[in-house]
């Protein structure tokens, strides 16, 4: 039977019925996965805000003082390499996202208490030093 409000023990199904914990080491085992693969999430997310800020920057820009650029001439396309890899990479990190969601709605307090660490560690890691570059994608808290 499935769990509809928090608890702490260590018998878990997580994502598949084939993932259950019924002893201590399956258990902290799937406590570190869950802490690893929030962290790792952390770690895509700045790599794909990083590669947005790349794909987007102005190549041409001035390298001698005094000189003026020629803008992009050309926008890239509907289809570009760049468009089609940051489409890839939202749709990666979406997944893991969702599968992060799916594993917390387990209800139980240690998956629970190990993604929000690691979810924290890999912010820490990975997008503490995202303040000097500011990107907006969607306002929603839940994107």
């Amino acid at each position: 039977m499935m769990h509809m409000t928090l608890y702490w023990g260590i018998k878990v199904t997580l994502l598949f019925d084939s993932w259950k914990t019924d002893s201590w080491p399956s258990y902290l085992l799937t406590l570190l996965a869950c802490f690893l693969f929030s962290s790792f999430y952390q770690y895509m997310e700045d790599r794909r805000l990083r590669f947005k800020v790349l794909s987007s920057a102005n190549p041409a820009s001035p390298s001698v003082p005094g000189t003026t650029a020629t803008p992009l001439l050309v926008k890239p396309g509907r289809f570009s390499a760049a468009r089609v890899s940051l489409a890839v990479l939202f749709g990666v990190n979406s997944a893991l996202g969702y599968l992060l969601m799916l594993a917390i709605m387990s209800f139980n307090g240690g998956v629970f208490l190990a993604i929000v660490l690691g979810l924290s560690v890999g912010y820490f890691l990975f997008r503490c030093g995202d303040e000097e570059v500011v990107v907006v994608d969607n306002t929603c808290a839940c994107a």
